[in-house]
């Protein structure tokens, strides 16, 4: 830990970067925020200083005693802690910011940027019979008509809305080999291969982030190895990041682990494990051995993780299905759930994959796509199917048809010691595996997991003040540097002279979640100031309606 900042060392060490003006000598003295009495935390693990904030439009300007100064907006951030925005590496929010531009349930957590594109599914690119599935899909449930089929579309729409947060993407593996090899379980023939790179470059070079995959979902999981190191060849030459959904996580996830290792070893690209965990009892042992596994490559790679603070994983009710049977279209996969001829293999599979998780009541279904099945929302499949009079796999096959897989579960797979031990380690950050949603609108819906609403504050107030499981300093460094340095942020991710003013001022004494599982659709306590760019969105715990977010 870093020695206690005096003002002394801070004015021999800062100098101003925007507005060419020196700390400790001619002060700025009007400004537009001037933030005031808070415990200043700067995001790189240093302790935290006690001095003022005066930011000029979308800059910090000076950090300094400003007790002089006048500005059009003074916060009075007495007892509270004055953080950098957080930075939400890992989530799965992308046309949702389209459906309601505020980002509420994330900008409420003190979140200012997300991440999305996440596990191998991103909004582009797509063939023009995808983009009319979508476009179809995305008008039924949410009225809005998409005509876009790459990232300069997408992001221009985005721009057209406008956004309450900043905004990044990575490529999904997934939408990228749909686009150009389909979603059955075929290998890229040698020209396929140059497509699917020259389609990635593309997109990176239109501000895509880089690569992400899910290789435990379909088409992705058909991938081998070598088509994951060609295309992270292409990443790495553009210094973009690699992030993966491993193709396990489980009772294989070291050999899981081991490629996702060998494919930054072989190419140099920055990799990301997406929500690194251990599922299922029988393999709670081995988290000690994937984090020395970590720990021995993070000292030679540039690879680290991300994880959010629960003990459950969420996904599709169709992960319950074998790789085999989720080929090609949702027609596709509908029609081998009706034949019977096939349904034995399938069922054998779902029914082993249930009792290695603990049994269909540690299932939990978080959504269903139509009316009449929501009232199997908050219920386990156990519950559902003794409610419906039928054995869970029955009940789980005739929701999937019904819903045409469109239906969301959680699963209670983990342990809270391991989620403990990934939380310490210094190679992992916090990432919510979670999209925007809201507790009105069209994005109020189903009974999501709880770190939608609750990831970032249930780190700060669990976590931090009541287990006393991380340091403040230490849990605000990763929200905030290290995810800004992992993607290349610049000016982003610590409160320092010229940065972007993304800032976050919360109660250390009060923060905390208040989403559960029962009842997700709840925003947190003690997030009560956040700034994007320059303008406050969150103001004393309420959004300001602005949209000051942009494109990074």
């Amino acid at each position: 830990m870093s020695k206690k900042i005096t003002r002394r060392s801070f004015l021999k060490t800062t100098t101003i970067v925007s507005a060419g003006v020196l700390v400790g000598s001619s002060i700025q003295n009007r400004f537009d925020i001037i933030i005031r009495n808070g415990s200043i935390h700067d995001g790189l693990g240093n302790p935290a200083s006690n001095f003022d904030l005066g930011i000029i439009g979308n800059r910090i300007v000076v950090i300094d005693n400003l007790s002089s100064a006048s500005a059009d907006r003074i916060i009075d951030a007495t007892g509270l802690a004055v953080t950098p925005g957080f930075i939400d590496i890992h989530t799965h929010t992308d046309i949702e910011l389209i459906v309601n531009p505020r980002g509420e349930s994330k900008i409420r957590q003190g979140i200012t940027t997300e991440i999305g594109g996440n596990c191998g599914s991103s909004p582009f690119p797509m063939t023009e019979e995808d983009r009319v599935e979508s476009a179809d899909r995305w008008f039924t449930q949410y009225g809005f008509e998409a005509d876009w089929n790459d990232i300069p579309g997408f992001y221009n729409t985005l721009k057209q809305k406008g956004i309450g947060l900043n905004y990044g993407s990575f490529t999904g593996h997934g939408d990228l080999r749909a686009a150009v090899i389909g979603r059955n379980d075929i290998q890229p023939a040698k020209d396929q291969l140059f497509q699917m790179r020259s389609l990635l470059e593309k997109s990176i070079e239109h501000g895509s982030l880089g690569l992400s995959t899910g290789l435990e979902y379909s088409p992705g999981s058909y991938a081998k190895t070598e088509e994951l190191i060609e295309l992270c060849r292409t990443v790495s030459k553009h210094n973009g990041v690699y992030a993966t959904h491993m193709r396990n996580e489980d009772d294989h996830i070291e050999e899981a682990l081991e490629e996702a290792l060998r494919i930054c070893r072989e190419t140099g690209v920055s990799t990301q494990i997406s929500h690194l965990k251990v599922c299922n009892k029988n393999n709670w042992h081995k988290v000690p051995y994937i984090l020395e596994m970590l720990d021995n490559a993070a000292a030679i790679l540039p690879v680290k993780a991300d994880r959010y603070p629960y003990d459950a994983w969420g996904t599709g009710l169709s992960s319950m299905l074998p790789l085999w049977s989720r080929q090609g279209s949702t027609e596709d996969v509908l029609t081998r759930l009706k034949d019977y001829s096939q349904l034995d293999g399938i069922a054998a599979y779902a029914e082993d994959r249930a009792r290695r998780i603990g049994g269909w009541d540690q299932l939990l279904i978080s959504n269903c796509k139509t009316e009449a099945n929501k009232i199997w929302e908050g219920k386990s499949i156990q519950e559902c199917a003794e409610e419906a009079a039928m054995p869970p796999f029955d009940f789980v096959r005739n929701l999937l048809i019904e819903d045409r897989t469109n239906v969301g579960i959680v699963g209670f797979a983990m342990n809270e010691e391991n989620l403990k031990a990934f939380l310490k380690s210094p190679h992992v950050m916090v990432g919510s595996d979670g999209s925007t949603a809201a507790t009105y609108g069209a994005l109020y819906k189903g009974k999501p997991h709880p770190r939608y609403y609750g990831t970032f504050p249930r780190v700060l107030g669990r976590y931090v003040r009541d287990e006393k499981t991380l340091e403040l300093p230490e849990a605000i460094k990763m929200m905030t540097s290290m995810p800004a340095e992992k993607l290349n942020l610049k000016q982003r991710g610590s409160l320092q002279k010229g940065n972007f003013a993304d800032i976050t001022i919360f109660n250390p004494a009060t923060v905390i979640d208040n989403a559960t599982f029962a009842d997700p659709h709840q925003y947190p306590t003690g997030i009560d100031y956040v700034i994007v760019n320059g303008k406050v969105i969150i103001d004393h715990g309420e959004h300001s309606g602005a949209l000051a977010g942009q494109l990074i």
